[in-house]
């Protein structure tokens, strides 16, 4: 697990409906921050972040999807097109955010500070592609980075999502 001291309580974002949320809003609750797109290879990891969303709903964890088009212009449509394809092809209902910037001097303020974690390998700085998770604990501390090839229902994530969960 990693050890960090980068918090994102307070952070704001708008959602893929254009409503204004903190990170505070999640106080008290685990949630599993990943930066999506809908013509990406890795893609398909919707469905186990949609299998993790409901398997853990009942213990206070949300799943929040950040659309992102920094990629090879994998997410290219707008929040309108972006909410359609993620519910009519994977059926999901986590919450998304409206489109932004992973990295880069235009990234959003979430990941300027996520992106200050390291991964299990010790490496911090720049998302390295879509699919890329971080989760947050109940008290807005970053306490885990796991790479776009981890799938969501990996034992690493699964059992970093429980360790953080209340029973």
């Amino acid at each position: 697990m990693t050890n960090s001291s980068v918090n994102v309580s307070g952070i704001e974002f708008t959602t893929i409906d254009g409503t204004q949320v903190s990170m505070d809003d999640y106080a008290g609750h685990v949630v599993l921050l990943v930066n999506v797109a809908s013509e990406c290879g890795l893609t398909p990891q919707y469905e186990g972040l949609q299998e993790l969303a409901d398997d853990f709903a009942d213990r206070g964890f949300f799943v929040i999807g950040f659309p992102c088009n920094q990629f090879m212009g994998q997410e290219p449509g707008d929040e309108a097109a972006i909410k359609e394809f993620t519910s009519g092809k994977y059926g999901i209902t986590f919450p998304l955010t409206s489109k932004g910037d992973v990295n880069g001097e235009g990234r959003h303020p979430l990941y300027a500070e996520l992106t200050k974690v390291a991964d299990s390998d010790g490496e911090a700085g720049d998302v390295q592609w879509n699919f890329e998770k971080f989760l947050i604990s109940p008290e807005g501390d970053v306490v885990g980075r796991f790479r776009p090839k981890v799938e969501p229902g990996a034992p690493e994530l699964v059992e970093a999502i429980e360790e953080y969960l209340p029973v």
